[in-house]
């Protein structure tokens, strides 16, 4: 699934924007003396002042005052397009705009698509056929910069070698990383090891204390690989809360040195929402004569040994 995210000062000056837009219009209409009219905008100025509230106290959904924005939009334009006498075919690009802005690319076709019979029981229902053309025109035109947009983006996470979420090798990358490894060790008659890395908070940190808190227990992880070993060794996320250390040209005594190492930074580490940070570390060696093929079936059952529950330990 493609996220759509827009940063959180955008989106702060768009609320603010509209709060604006929204004051200004009501003002005008009460210059102009539509007394009558004057209910809706203003109705709407509270509206977006409690979008505003929302998203700058963080609600729990992000899209929850995206949706008060865009649904204020609607009920400005109906409320402008059924004032007779004037009525502007201009109206009806604001809200089309405003979906393809605030939500995601195939959420905002949805929502044109559902609501496109509705435009039929407006007083715009006399439009000449040309405008059902410059309706569909602008909806396509606004819908492909964001589906170029979601085809760039999910190229690059097909083929970016990291992990989206941490600053360690993918999966894939990993085993291409690992492979080569092995390559050079076995011409060059070098050995090889292999820290198996498990955070078993991290789950927990996820489903109790949300994303911020995964990516606060993985950013330390990867901190401290970086700063407790050398720059050639390779760091590769293998399951969603195992990890594996390469550390080429590296002996049994020197692995067990920087197993020690590593657990003794990690130990150091309190964060806020899980207390003391906790990982389980296993070195694996590479045995002479053995396949990548084995080495890796060899490293997946020590991960999965270690993942398991101490009392099945």
């Amino acid at each position: 699934m493609i996220r759509y995210h827009i940063s959180r000062r955008w989106m702060t000056l768009a609320y603010t924007a509209s709060i604006g837009l929204m004051s200004a219009y009501t003002a005008w209409r009460y210059a102009m003396g539509d007394y009558v009219t004057l209910f809706a905008p203003l109705f709407m100025v509270l509206v977006l002042l409690a979008a505003l509230l929302l998203h700058t106290s963080r609600a729990p959904s992000p899209y929850l005052p995206r949706m008060i924005l865009l649904i204020a939009t609607y009920v400005t334009m109906l409320a402008a397009i059924w004032q007779p006498p004037d009525i502007s075919l201009v109206w009806l690009g604001l809200p089309l705009t405003a979906t393809f802005l605030l939500l995601p690319l195939w959420t905002a076709l949805s929502i044109n698509l559902l609501l496109a019979p509705l435009w039929w029981f407006t007083p715009l229902h006399g439009a000449p056929p040309s405008w059902v053309m410059g309706f569909l025109a602008t909806a396509l035109l606004l819908a492909l910069p964001r589906w170029d947009h979601a085809r760039r983006q999910a190229l690059l996470r097909a083929t970016a070698p990291h992990d989206s979420e941490c600053d360690a090798f993918n999966v894939e990358t990993l085993h291409e990383r690992l492979q080569s490894e092995h390559q050079r060790a076995t011409v060059l008659n070098r050995r090889l090891a292999v820290l198996i890395i498990h955070l078993p908070q991290l789950d927990m940190a996820g489903e109790q204390f949300g994303l911020r808190a995964q990516l606060a227990l993985l950013e330390t992880l990867c901190q401290e690989v970086r700063h407790q070993c050398r720059d050639y060794d390779v760091l590769g996320r293998a399951a969603t809360a195992t990890f594996w250390l390469a550390l080429p040209d590296t002996s049994e005594s020197g692995a067990v040195l920087v197993h020690e190492r590593l657990a003794r930074a990690l130990d150091r580490h309190v964060l806020v929402e899980t207390g003391q940070l906790e990982a389980r570390i296993a070195a694996c060696l590479l045995h002479y004569n053995e396949s990548v093929s084995q080495f890796i079936k060899r490293l997946e059952n020590r991960a999965d040994v270690l993942a398991a529950p101490p009392t099945a330990v």
